[in-house]
């Protein structure tokens, strides 16, 4: 399958191409624009289950969106995220990562979809209980507010809350105080994600709350 990604950082969209006989599966409200010989299924998001707790647990769209080429000549299909921001491509060659609410855009045959325990860590982040969790061999496209940047870690690794977009599956989160009790209430950190173990990271380099908390007292 090709795809190429146009329009980054800021505006980003991924152009598809569908040889015959193949499909891409994409989250709900992804699709911009298809050919219209392109078929269109909608499906649970990894099964009845996973989906259910994906939605009411995980913060996430129960449904995803499969386009299949039944025909026999290429087809186009474009992709796109809600919010401002750049979009990414992994290639998971087995090996599991999970993803931050709203992350997900796309992912190929190969790739499994699930849903992973994230803690109470997380869900005291304002994250959910549970994370989209990939594995397997296919790609996933995700996309975030603001440029993407990947990290290799090894140890103890600290993140704003909201800056965080996806990480390897053995890396462990937990919430921890940006500094002592006074500079935590005082410098506008407060809680952070104290991210420990060895592996990559992928971080969004603007915060969708701290765009919230600056519009806020300019449209009331």
């Amino acid at each position: 399958m090709k795809y190429k990604v146009c329009y980054r950082p800021a505006f980003a969209a991924v152009f598809v191409t569908l040889e015959p006989r193949e499909r891409i599966t994409a989250e709900a409200g992804a699709m911009v624009s298809m050919d219209g010989d392109i078929v269109m299924k909608t499906e649970f998001s990894g099964g009845l289950i996973p989906a259910l707790i994906r939605k009411f647990l995980g913060g996430e769209s129960m449904f995803v969106n499969v386009f299949y080429n039944p025909t026999n000549r290429p087809l186009n299909l474009v992709l796109t995220q809600s919010m401002i921001g750049d979009i990414e491509a992994i290639k998971l060659e087995n090996k599991s990562i999970c993803f931050q609410p709203s992350a997900y855009i796309a992912h190929t045959p190969g790739a499994k979809m699930g849903v992973k325990w994230a803690g109470f860590a997380s869900w005291f982040a304002g994250e959910g209980l549970f994370k989209l969790h990939f594995s397997g061999k296919g790609r996933v496209l995700f996309g975030c507010y603001g440029g993407i940047t990947r990290r290799e870690i090894n140890g103890d690794f600290i993140v704003d809350n909201n800056h965080l977009v996806a990480y390897d599956d053995g890396i462990k989160m937990n919430i921890a105080l940006s500094g002592n009790l006074l500079s935590s209430l005082t410098s506008g950190e407060g809680f952070v994600n104290k991210l420990t173990g060895r592996g990559a990271i992928y971080l969004q380099s603007r915060s969708v709350s701290g765009l919230v908390g600056f519009l806020s007292p300019k449209v009331r």
